[in-house]
């Protein structure tokens, strides 16, 4: 079952009062904490149903306190959609294909050379990026590492008519790439791109569920426009950068050990914590993704492989 599959509620009476959940908003755009659920256990679809409406909405959802194992977690996802393999490229935790770890502690975390922080959509350099990802705290630190997203539909809407205009019939290539504050390679880099993906996408992504448009570019993967000359590509993506940064479009959220984070990968960025080298504690985070449909840009034309296909 995809995520556009899922039970819709048809009782006119559930409302989020009878089902139990408490939905608490956290920014005027994006962001919403989700209590008065247990993830340990199957949901009622009415449930699912009602967390799927709410993500839709407010496109990043958190719960709090969920102690779920590597499996439970994997097994709330896939109420939502078909769980990929972690990750294209880097390892998977062991014993559980579907979780990508994103661990201080590993060591080609702890070499010198750093990777720099970025907004981005996750793994946007295939054919078929994934639908969302759930990702969860594991080890937490008590202060820092907190996680930022962005609403790209909002981005898209706040931009003037001319720019969305020009945007609307523009495609970008996307590649798996790392950017690093300093030095030349390492191993993170040479795991990352040990096969190599590049997709051309819409920069403007019809949402395949509510029909909103979304600016779907961003600083880590995507590397120029295909119908703007080099320069043009470069200013015209400075532009759009800076743009779905604005921090009235954001959310940030304190991570505590096992909260949740739910996202539509259709319909935003995320920045990972750019202090973390600022401390001495660890951060461990799980993090599954859901197999995504082949994004489609209001011209109607659907993205392009390039090399590497799909993924899962």
């Amino acid at each position: 079952m995809t995520i556009t599959d899922a039970v819709t509620i048809t009782d006119d009476s559930a409302t989020p009062s009878d089902i139990g959940l408490d939905v608490r908003p956290l920014s005027g755009y994006i962001g919403a904490e989700i209590f008065g659920v247990d993830l340990r256990q199957p949901l009622e679809p009415a449930v699912v149903a009602e967390i799927r409406a709410t993500l839709l909405k407010w496109k990043v959802v958190f719960f709090r306190d969920q102690d779920i194992t590597p499996a439970q977690q994997v097994a709330f996802g896939r109420q939502f959609g078909e769980v990929t393999p972690g990750h294209p490229t880097l390892p998977t935790l062991e014993g559980q294909p579907e979780v990508f770890p994103l661990d201080s502690r590993a060591e080609h975390y702890r070499s010198e050379i750093r990777v720099q922080s970025l907004w981005h959509t996750d793994v946007t350099f295939v054919h078929n990026p994934p639908t969302a990802s759930i990702l969860r705290g594991v080890i937490v630190p008590p202060y820092g590492g907190d996680t930022q997203w962005t609403n790209l539909v909002t981005a898209y809407e706040t931009l003037s008519a001319p720019i969305r205009d020009l945007i609307d019939g523009l495609h970008a290539v996307h590649v798996n790439q790392l950017h690093l504050e300093r030095g030349d390679s390492s191993k993170l880099s040479a795991l990352f791109a040990k096969t190599a993906y590049e997709a051309v996408h819409p920069v403007v992504r019809v949402h395949p569920e509510t029909g909103e448009r979304a600016l779907f570019v961003n600083p880590n993967f995507t590397t120029r426009i295909v119908e703007l000359s080099n320069p043009e590509s470069a200013q015209i993506l400075d532009l759009l950068y800076r743009h779905l940064a604005t921090p009235a479009f954001t959310v940030r959220f304190r991570w505590q050990p096992n909260s949740i984070a739910f996202w539509d990968n259709r319909a935003t960025a995320h920045l990972a914590p750019t202090d973390q080298g600022n401390t001495d504690f660890d951060r461990v985070m799980h993090r599954i993704t859901l197999a995504g449909s082949i994004p489609v840009g209001v011209d109607g034309k659907q993205s392009e492989t390039l090399e590497g296909g799909s993924f899962a």
